[in-house]
């Protein structure tokens, strides 16, 4: 008896369906039509006599067994991507396509620092970027939407290796007519927690700049507002009150034009990891380890 096996395009239409919710979204990430990826869907459930998805006017729903099948379908076809890893990994090393999510409180701080010459050391390397929240490019690294992810540590990324990048220290804004002049150095204790802004839940740098402090109050007390660091110094800048900063947005300039002042925190661990990781046991280890050595030699 012949045994018809899904396709690798029909699984990508389910897992893309099961990501965006929606037939129109899932089908522009798949670069087809929304009819194309609705047949495909329809044949796949055909060919397996069950139902994976159930299509309502308002509202996509998969089922029990379709939620399933999707869990099976992104291991399949991770490693269907790890296999062209291992293909492409014996050639030449940073050459050809490498897609690599990068948080927001790294992406527009540290990037145009190492990519000029990222460019001119691998100009065959074609490296896509794509921006999200840590939980979001973890999860695209362990569904194969990534090759690997420039992360902050601490944070939960399951079996994954790692390649520090740097340490990055934290710095305590205040307002430049601010009466309090502070010190040269900022321990955490001195910290007003009822002025403290902070970026909203969702970004780690968060759960980092609290931890180095240290003190459990700050976490109840703090006001979490601020949908970008941007957007905090423009409110430290305007009197609202003070923020904590990676060294890195100092770097790069994030105070310019403005009259905030910024001090180190003096704390212990008082820094955040920037680090490459990558899925465990992948065929390209040593491709990243060494794209991690040119982005910290950048």
């Amino acid at each position: 008896m012949t045994v018809y096996q899904p396709t690798l395009k029909q699984l990508q239409y389910l897992v893309s369906l099961h990501e965006h919710g929606h037939f129109g979204r899932a089908a522009d990430a798949c670069f087809v039509s929304q009819s194309t990826l609705s047949a495909g869907l329809r044949d796949l459930e055909t060919l397996l006599g069950v139902t994976l998805v159930e299509r309502t006017k308002r509202a996509v729903r998969f089922t029990p067994l379709g939620n399933s099948v999707v869990a099976k379908a992104h291991r399949i076809l991770r490693e269907t991507e790890e296999l062209s890893d291992l293909v492409q990994s014996s050639g030449k090393p940073l050459s050809g396509e490498l897609r690599m999510s990068v948080i927001p409180t790294i992406a527009p701080f540290l990037l145009p620092r190492m990519l000029p010459r990222l460019r001119r050391e691998r100009p065959n390397l074609k490296l896509f970027l794509r921006e999200e929240p840590s939980a979001a490019a973890v999860e695209s690294l362990h569904h194969g939407r990534a090759d690997c992810v420039l992360l902050a540590l601490p944070y939960p990324a399951g079996e994954v290796e790692k390649e520090t990048i740097e340490l990055d220290a934290f710095f305590v804004a205040f307002p430049g007519d601010d009466p309090r002049m502070p010190p040269a150095e900022v321990s955490a204790d001195i910290i007003d927690e009822h002025r403290l802004l902070l970026l909203e839940d969702g970004h780690c740098l968060k759960d980092h700049a609290l931890a180095a402090c240290n003190r459990p109050e700050l976490r109840a007390s703090a006001t979490m507002i601020g949908t970008s660091l941007h957007t905090l110094v423009q409110m430290v800048d305007n009197g609202l009150g003070l923020t904590m900063l990676p060294e890195m947005a100092l770097d790069a300039g994030i105070l310019n034009g403005t009259n905030v002042v910024a001090r180190p925190l003096n704390s212990p661990n008082a820094n955040r990891e920037i680090a490459l990781v990558w899925r465990k046991n992948s065929p390209r280890s040593d491709e990243f380890r060494l794209l991690a050595d040119e982005l910290r030699a950048g």
